[in-house]
């Protein structure tokens, strides 16, 4: 098994990922299912994973080997989990990347990426199937 912890000479996985912006922010959004073992609970595994996504740290603030575009707008990560609370549809987990030092601010929210959460998973019918109609209608 591969150990994500460490970045250098790690061969590439396959996590499924999508990449959307919402507003005026974009952001690297994982179902937290997909992400490997180590990374489904919170600590050093996930951050140093979604630091490599990212492409930071980059000490010339660039991220050019990430997906982040050096900017604290696009700089973002999203986790999301089917809510086992029967009040939420969605479990909403956002990061801010920092671009030059490693490190992942989980205390914060982005209300463009929170904006992006529906259109993102509606077409993957992972919202509640029973709020709708079989016409597609809300109750």
């Amino acid at each position: 098994m591969t150990d994500i912890t460490q970045t250098s000479n790690v061969p590439q996985i396959k996590i499924p990922a999508t990449y959307m912006r919402g507003g005026t922010s974009k952001g690297v959004f994982f179902k937290l299912s997909d992400l490997p073992e180590a990374a489904q609970q919170p600590g050093s595994a996930r951050d140093k994973l979604l630091l490599r996504v990212i492409g930071s740290p980059d000490p010339y603030e660039k991220q050019i080997d990430g997906m982040g575009a050096a900017t604290s707008s696009t700089s973002k990560t999203v986790i999301l989990s089917k809510s086992e609370s029967p009040e939420h549809d969605v479990d909403y987990l956002f990061g801010q990347v920092s671009i030059d030092k490693p490190f992942i601010d989980w205390s914060g929210n982005c209300g463009n990426l929170s904006a992006a959460v529906g259109p993102l998973r509606l077409p993957t019918a992972w919202l509640i199937q029973h709020a709708c109609h079989k016409t597609g209608s809300s109750r």
